[in-house]
């Protein structure tokens, strides 16, 4: 018995590494892909990061979520895109932060950031009014749909700054179409692997699948856009760095829980109560905060980074506490 969960956990950490190297590998393929794309087409890395990174980067919470609502279990569901949009600020954002402050002067992030902020809210409404149905999904993901066509009307006609001219090109363009799609491709297999092995680790080693679902598989789903937003961030793409986590966490709300919702209603009593007790009022306080540093201060210093960071240790020992001792 000690020999088949050594072999377990010896395989589950396998798994794991071979997810770090593909996320890792992925990353760096998109974010030099994606900046010549935006060149090539005329148009800033902010809106490269809200776009094409968010969508890749938010693929795997949307086969979790989807998968998890039509098996019966939209607590997981919704746990995960709640918890993702909580990890995406204060883990990644933060672990960003330290290795290098992020520091941005586009008024174009005002508009993106205001787009998070009422998603959040519309997710708060929506939870509170104890359902979420189809007809509501369809709205978020037309919502989405629309703000996504317009910020690529606004940028083609100049109202967004140029894109940066300094980074190392393709041969040309299909190449760079290629590379990202390699890229997004790694990454979801990465986070994959990461999870699975952290998921069946943490199975074997005894943590409850509530805690599971709100962290490890919250914060395995956020892997992608923390590989591809520490190497952005690293190679001076602030901008491409924030595009990403704002654009996926709107796309987590308006896409993901739009589109879980179309596949099966959301409804009160199915999760538990303490998602809409608890945890969205923390994503929408952890997006405030988020949207109040960069709006006053226009950037998030080395030591906000590490407050983030804390505070993400801070959360998930409250929600152990609080799932746990319940």
């Amino acid at each position: 018995m000690d020999m088949t969960l050594s072999q377990a956990l010896i395989l589950s950490a396998g798994a794991m590494l071979a997810g770090i190297v593909l996320l890792v590998k992925g990353g760096d393929w998109t974010v030099d892909s994606s900046v010549f794309i935006a060149r090539k087409l005329g148009i800033s890395p902010l809106l490269v990061g809200f776009t094409i990174i968010a969508f890749g980067t938010s693929l795997p919470e949307l086969i979790v979520s989807i998968l998890a609502n039509l098996e019966g279990s939209p607590g997981i569901a919704l746990g995960n895109v709640l918890g993702s949009n909580i990890a995406n600020i204060l883990f990644v954002i933060g672990l960003c932060a330290i290795f290098t402050p992020l520091v941005t002067k586009s008024k174009a992030v005002l508009k993106d950031l205001t787009m998070m902020l009422a998603a959040t809210v519309l997710l708060g409404l929506l939870l509170f009014s104890g359902e979420i149905g189809r007809l509501a999904g369809l709205g978020m993901v037309a919502v989405l749909i629309v703000y996504v066509s317009l910020q690529y009307k606004m940028a083609k006609s100049g109202e967004m700054p140029p894109p940066e001219e300094d980074e190392p090109g393709f041969s040309k363009p299909a190449q760079a179409y290629g590379f990202l799609a390699m890229g997004l491709v790694g990454i979801a297999l990465g986070a994959q692997f990461l999870v699975h092995g952290a998921k069946t680790s943490a199975l074997i080693i005894g943590v409850p699948d509530a805690v599971i679902g709100l962290s490890v598989i919250a914060l395995g789903t956020s892997l992608p856009e923390l590989s591809t937003s520490i190497i952005a961030g690293r190679k001076g793409h602030s901008d491409m760095v924030l595009g990403n986590i704002i654009g996926s966490n709107v796309f987590n709300i308006l896409m993901i829980i739009g589109l879980t919702a179309i596949a099966k209603p959301i409804v009160e009593g199915s999760f538990a109560p303490q998602l809409v007790s608890l945890d969205i009022w923390i994503v929408g306080l952890v997006s405030v905060m988020f949207a109040g540093l960069l709006l006053f201060y226009n950037r998030i210093s080395k030591p906000v980074g590490f407050a983030f960071m804390a505070g993400y240790v801070i959360y998930n020992i409250y929600i152990y506490a609080i799932y746990i001792g319940s």
